[in-house]
C-alpha cells in the first residue's frame, strides 16, 4: 500500500483478500470504520482496476489494483465563510466545495454562527462540491423578495467548468429538458486541449444538476464529476480530481429591496486552478 503524488492510496488485493466486499477491504487497509469506509465508496472516492465503484458489497478479487482518497488525506472543509459583497438586505458569500448549501453543518447554518445573525437564510443552492457565489438573505423580507426575483429568471448566473474531451465549436446553446422542464444552457469556450476544455456557462433556468447534466449528454461531463461524468479513468490525471471542476463565478440581479442591481464575482478556487494546469489549459 502506497500514496501517490496524486494523494490517492494504491491497494493490491492479495490472494488472501479475493471475495472481500470492497466495504470490508477498505476498512482493514485504510484502519477505517465500516461507516467511514462507505462514506468514501458514496463520495466515490474508490477506483478499482480504474473504474470508479460505489457499490459497498462490490467483491474484491486477487490482484485487482484500488485506489482510494482517504478521509485522513482529503483536505479540510473550511471553517469561515467568505463574505464577497454585502448591504443591509443581502450578502453574496464564497461558498466552499465539499460544504452543503443548506441543512447541518451546511453553509447557511454556518453563516449564521459565524455572523451570529440566526435570520439568514439562503435565496438558491449549489451543488454540495460547486463553488462560488451564494446569495443570502438577512431576513425572512428580502429572502421573498429576492425569490420573486428569480422567478422572474432575471438573474444572470455565469458558471466555469472543465469538462472532458475538446469542445470544438467556441460557443453553443444546449437546450435539453431536464425531467420535462425547460432547461437552457449556454456555452462559450475559453480554452481547449485535446483532453480538456475550459469552459464559461450561462443559463438562463437553474434546474437541479443542470450543467452537469447537459454536460455529460453532449458527452464531455464535468471533470471530477462522479455521479454524471467518466466510470473509467483512462487519463490517469482524471483520478488527481477530487470533485467536480464546476464554479459559481458571477451573480447579478436587480436588487430585490430598491433600485439598482446586486452583483458579484468570486475568484476561481485553488483546486480549479490546480486542474486547468494539470490539463495544460
Amino acid at each position: 500500500m502506497h500514496a501517490g503524488k496524486n494523494n490517492l492510496t494504491t491497494m493490491t488485493v492479495a490472494a488472501a483478500e479475493e471475495g472481500q466486499t470492497v466495504q470490508a477491504f477498505l476498512a482493514r487497509r485504510l484502519t477505517l470504520s465500516r461507516r467511514a469506509a462507505k462514506n468514501l465508496l458514496d463520495d466515490r472516492q474508490v477506483w478499482v482496476n480504474r473504474q470508479l465503484v460505489w457499490m459497498a458489497h462490490h467483491v474484491v478479487r486477487r490482484g485487482d489494483i484500488l485506489q482510494a482518497r482517504a478521509a485522513e488525506i482529503q483536505p479540510p472543509k473550511p471553517q469561515h465563510i467568505r463574505v464577497l459583497v454585502e448591504d443591509p438586505h443581502y450578502l453574496v458569500v464564497d461558498k466552499p466545495a465539499g460544504v452543503l448549501t443548506d441543512g447541518p453543518d451546511g453553509t447557511e447554518e454556518r453563516l449564521r454562527t459565524q455572523l451570529g445573525a440566526l435570520e439568514l437564510r439562503v435565496v438558491h443552492r449549489l451543488d454540495r462540491d460547486t463553488s462560488g457565489c451564494l446569495l443570502v438573505a438577512r431576513n425572512e423580507a428580502a429572502f421573498q423578495a429576492a425569490v420573486a426575483v428569480f422567478k422572474t429568471r432575471r438573474v444572470l448566473k455565469v458558471y466555469h467548468a472543465i469538462c472532458v474531451g475538446q469542445l470544438v465549436r467556441r460557443s453553443s446553446t444546449i437546450r435539453e429538458e431536464i425531467e420535462g422542464e425547460a432547461a437552457v444552457t449556454h456555452v462559450t469556450t475559453l480554452s481547449s486541449t485535446r483532453d480538456a476544455t475550459y469552459l464559461s456557462l450561462r443559463i438562463e433556468t437553474g434546474r437541479t444538476h443542470q450543467i452537469r447534466r447537459h454536460l455529460a449528454g453532449i458527452r464531455h461531463p464535468v471533470i471530477g464529476d462522479h455521479q454524471y461524468g467518466l466510470k473509467s479513468a483512462r487519463d490517469p490525471r482524471l483520478q488527481e480530481v477530487a470533485r467536480q471542476m464546476l464554479h459559481a463565478t458571477d451573480i447579478e440581479l436587480p436588487h430585490p429591496m430598491h433600485p439598482g442591481n446586486l452583483r458579484a464575482h468570486s475568484p476561481l478556487p485553488a483546486d480549479f486552478r490546480r486542474c486547468l494546469r494539470l490539463f495544460g489549459l
